[in-house]
């Protein structure tokens, strides 16, 4: 099947649908200093967050990722460690973190003691807003920042209780809604068979918004990505899964044993900002964008603090083509900052990238250049992310102009990614 945008042609003349405006693909209000992250690896997730000492002894250990229950009204586990200062230091040490939020539980699952949604639909979508809302001050707290994906943990529920359904689909979608509108990424943690089918079976609704991602368990040591039962491989297909492949179990690393559940992941994790300070011997403008044509929004002093969220391609300034985008959404060159590398990429900071679903029925044709006479390279399944890191102006598409450069090089029309704008370009996406 085509879409009028995986079909769109050099000399085609078509008359197109509008995108979706609302479910299930709601757009995505990122802040000014917003980056989203993602990971693709082992994680490990253990209910109580690991000493400090714990996590540099694992840094031995094939995992580079872990999950962290940071609030919810279930979550259950003391967390002495879970601070501010664990959050950045675990993070200097270039772990990622998968935001875990145990919130309320189906009304007809999980265990007897939770606190559970309401089987009234418009209370279930109000706890769904209520709970994304507590998850990003809660997250906030910690450190991490805007663009950041959560995880609400959905434990298993029947699959024959309608009314329950109806709940727990109700509550999920309000949540996404929500983080989207706050400018977050949405994500969804379910058993495989007692939970994310029927989260698949919507996939496509319009009476609920999808979570940008998933999350499920199967305990069957397998820790594919795809093959998964009941859940084609074309939902959530572009870094947007993860499988908790093995339960609760020991394992020991660097001489420290923890008790975890074992995870693969392909998908968005939390962001945070990472300390650097100006190296430069003169002041250090920040621009509203990387290159020196941007206008300057502030300086900063020779030696000052700078909180960095990513890095992105920019103008070239002293040999580094790298720019540094700071937490306040203001870029400043990697020349003069005080990042392991002086000419490439550093680790642990991420690419800077803003994913938003596709809304073509059809899938949406990955181009050479940004136009309909580019030649085609791939598609993009309808739901899945363009992980979009820069716009520019090309042919008319619908009611746009406006091409999105993925972070493979290649463009897709504007017109069916849900960002806010579908006539012109959207902030904080920085010209290509």
């Amino acid at each position: 099947m085509f879409s009028a945008a995986g079909a769109l042609g050099a000399t085609a003349v078509l008359a197109f649908a509008p995108p979706a405006a609302a479910e299930p693909a709601t757009p995505v209000a990122y802040a000014a200093g917003a980056g989203s992250t993602r990971f693709a690896g082992l994680a490990f997730d253990t209910c109580t967050a690991p000493p400090l000492a714990a996590m540099r002894a694992w840094t031995a250990s094939p995992y580079r990722a872990v999950g962290v229950y940071f609030g919810g009204v279930n979550r259950t586990c003391a967390q002495p460690e879970l601070t501010p200062s664990w959050v950045a230091s675990v993070g200097a040490l270039k772990w990622r973190l998968l935001p875990i939020y145990k919130g309320l539980q189906p009304p007809c699952g999980a265990r007897p003691i939770d606190a559970k949604i309401s089987l009234v639909p418009a209370t279930a979508r109000s706890q769904g807003i209520a709970a994304a809302t507590d998850a990003i001050a809660k997250a906030k707290a910690l450190g991490m920042q805007p663009g950041s994906a959560f995880y609400n943990d959905i434990e298993h529920y029947s699959q024959t209780d309608t009314a329950c359904r109806t709940a727990v689909l109700t509550y999920v979608s309000a949540w996404t809604k929500e983080l989207h509108r706050l400018g977050y990424v949405s994500g969804v943690y379910m058993n495989l068979n007692l939970g994310a089918k029927q989260l698949s079976d919507v996939y496509t609704s319009t009476a609920y918004a999808r979570p940008d991602a998933l999350w499920i368990a199967r305990y069957d040591e397998v820790d594919s990505l795809k093959g998964w039962t009941n859940i084609p491989d074309s939902r959530w297909a572009v870094h947007q899964r993860a499988k908790q492949f093995r339960g609760s179990h020991n394992e020991t690393h660097g001489g420290t044993t923890i008790w975890i559940d074992s995870n693969r992941l392909d998908t968005p994790v939390a962001t945070l900002a990472y300390p650097y300070k100006v190296t430069s011997t003169t002041t250090l403008n920040a621009r509203t964008g990387p290159s020196s044509t941007y206008a300057v929004s502030r300086s900063h002093a020779p030696g000052a603090a700078l909180k960095v969220l990513c890095q992105t391609p920019g103008q070239s300034v002293g040999g580094s083509a790298v720019w540094n985008k700071l937490a306040d959404g203001s870029y400043v060159s990697d020349r003069y900052v005080s990042t392991p590398s002086a000419t490439g990429y550093s680790a642990p900071l991420p690419r800077c990238l803003y994913p938003y679903q596709v809304t073509a029925a059809g899938g949406l044709s990955e181009r050479t250049g940004p136009g309909a006479s580019y030649a085609v390279r791939a598609t993009l399944p309808h739901g899945a992310l363009a992980w979009v890191y820069c716009q520019r102006s090309g042919s008319t598409v619908g009611t746009t102009k406006i091409w999105n450069r993925l972070e493979n090089g290649r463009y897709v029309s504007d017109y069916y990614v849900a960002n806010p704008s579908n006539t012109t370009y959207s902030k904080p996406i920085p010209r290509c």
